[in-house]
């Protein structure tokens, strides 16, 4: 594994052009244990090939380049600590994203963590957007009964027929919002479970 990243290396000039922002600071670099850098980095799931770019773009100001073998040698140890179910679990609840970096022998329980804890961020954060999209609503008819107390005659049919829409849609959102709740319901116990036995797969498909 080592071996075969030490060949990637011979990408690693373009690695450097895209790593547009220090991952170290110089008094980082000239203190620098690469091992322990590397452990870090796996264990956060960074791609390896970009970080460590970074890192020697970060380290050419002070002219110091960065032990690669140590640095992944650290990385794979890190990596094991990622590569969990339950770290799977807690990085697709945070929304995180994932680089593809664990190994085929722990990639698939980290990703039914991860699969599972995505499925709840994103039923939450569907439930936060429909809630802000009902609040504004809710303004815009408080400004609308607003106007219509002091509106002539003949604006008030379109102020009625504009508050009329939006208690409409109001309504349509209390629908779609009991209905993601009710989903977001029965993952959250599926993530219990998971929780529970996070090296048995969930008894229900889906995920």
């Amino acid at each position: 594994m080592i071996r075969l990243f030490l060949a990637l290396a011979a990408t690693i000039g373009f690695g450097l052009l895209l790593a547009s922002c220090n991952t170290l600071t110089k008094e980082e670099c000239v203190a620098a244990d690469w091992r322990v850098i590397g452990e870090s980095d796996g264990a956060a799931g960074y791609e390896p090939q970009q970080r460590f770019a970074g890192h020697a773009k970060s380290c050419e100001r002070v002219k110091i380049v960065p032990d690669q073998t140590i640095w992944f040698q650290g990385y794979q140890a890190g990596l094991v600590r990622y590569c969990t179910p339950l770290s799977g679990l807690a990085r697709g609840q945070a929304g995180s994203g994932y680089a593809n970096v664990c190994p085929p022998e722990t990639a698939s329980g980290f990703l039914r963590g991860f699969n599972l804890g995505s499925k709840q961020h994103g039923l939450q954060e569907r439930l936060n957007s429909m809630q802000n999209d009902y609040s504004s609503k809710e303004i815009s008819i408080d400004e609308l009964s607003d106007k219509l107390k002091d509106a002539r005659d003949g604006d008030r049919s379109e102020l009625r027929r504009r508050i009329e829409e939006l208690e409409d849609d109001m309504h349509d959102i209390r629908r779609d919002q009991r209905d993601v709740q009710d989903e977001l319901d029965r993952v959250n116990e599926d993530v219990e479970w998971f929780q529970r036995n996070p090296n048995v797969a969930l008894p229900a498909p889906g995920y």
